[in-house]
């Protein structure tokens, strides 16, 4: 996602959207859809246009432009943290076991994700990204079913059969297994499912799983530093701020998707949800010259008409014939 895929709470937006109940605002007031459209639209417009951003680093490898984005954002969200007043609050989280044991190990996912997304744009397959986070709805309805034992109704596994058929195409096509797309929509999907067992919010658990990968990624940094052998520092002002400001520009769209969430329908940001995506994919071909063949198309299409019956279910979940093993449950995560 667009670095959609930087944030967990696209999946827990996407089950919960089902209902198609507002959130809850300060106790339960009445949500404030324009603001909330705006908020969380603003953000998914960030992520997809950010592999411009990252383009400008070009010349810095993905694994370290990662470990620069880990640490510059561990530094930029603890200044928030005690703006917030939350530090005693992230140190109850630090002393709970079970959740930064949970919380370490989405960080490590949460570091593949990003650093494959960069890989896809340093390597110009932005393309088979956004076909990545266009799969990954359907991927968190197959791990809610393995996962979590949850029914999934015969529409819902046509559509995950579905984007299995895209991935084979995409097989046919490159001659082998298309990694990236599945790996991005896997790592993040587990993510997410791993983020909505963790009682946290958005912010304190970037803020943890961060400062948990701190010590390593400002270990490495300082090595490459006093090697000689990395991209900080340079002579180049430009390009350090540039690797600073990764840091803000990771937390920011979070904090504006978290505020818009709050104040609107969970139906909406269903579908606000592939605007990041789309983004990035008219970013990768119309604005980097990406290729779209008539076999990518052809993917793509059966993922979206996959999308599609996964966002029509509601309107037959209620009919017997649509039922799948007697139950048609509608999916929660």
């Amino acid at each position: 996602m667009t670095d959609s895929a930087d944030i967990a709470l696209e999946d827990s937006a996407i089950a919960a959207a089902d209902s198609g109940a507002p959130t809850d605002i300060a106790g339960g007031g009445a949500p404030d859809e324009t603001a909330g459209i705006a908020l969380a639209g603003f953000a998914y417009a960030m992520w997809g246009v950010m592999p411009l951003y990252w383009r400008l680093l070009s010349s810095v490898g993905p694994f370290e432009l990662t470990a620069h984005r880990i640490l510059w954002c561990a530094i930029f969200v603890a200044i928030v943290a005690a703006a917030r007043g939350r530090i005693s609050h992230l140190l109850a989280i630090i002393r709970a076991p079970r959740i930064i044991a949970t919380l370490a190990l989405t960080s490590v996912l949460i570091t593949c994700n990003w650093t494959i997304y960069i890989y896809c744009i340093a390597t110009h397959q932005l393309v088979e990204a956004s076909l990545g986070y266009y799969i990954n709805p359907l991927i968190s309805i197959a791990l809610g079913v393995f996962l979590f034992g949850e029914h999934m109704s015969r529409l819902r596994l046509a559509a995950v059969l579905l984007a299995g058929v895209a991935v084979a195409i995409k097989a046919v096509q490159l001659g082998h297994f298309p990694w990236i797309a599945p790996c991005l929509a896997l790592s993040f999907g587990f993510y997410g499912y791993f983020r909505k067992l963790t009682p946290v919010d958005s912010l304190d658990g970037l803020t943890v799983e961060t400062w948990i990968l701190l010590p390593v990624t400002l270990g490495l940094v300082g090595f490459w530093a006093a090697s000689g052998t990395g991209a900080f520092p340079s002579p180049d002002l430009g390009k350090d701020g540039l690797l600073m400001f990764g840091g803000p520009l990771t937390a920011l769209p979070l904090a504006m998707f978290a505020a818009g969430a709050r104040r609107m329908r969970l139906s909406t940001l269903g579908f606000l949800q592939y605007l990041s995506p789309s983004i990035t994919l008219l970013l990768a071909t119309f604005g980097f010259g990406e290729k779209f063949t008539r076999i990518d198309a052809l993917a793509f299409g059966i993922v979206w008409l996959a999308l599609v019956i996964v966002a029509l279910e509601g309107r037959f979940v209620s009919s017997p014939a649509f039922r799948g093993g007697g139950t048609a449950e509608r999916w929660r995560g």
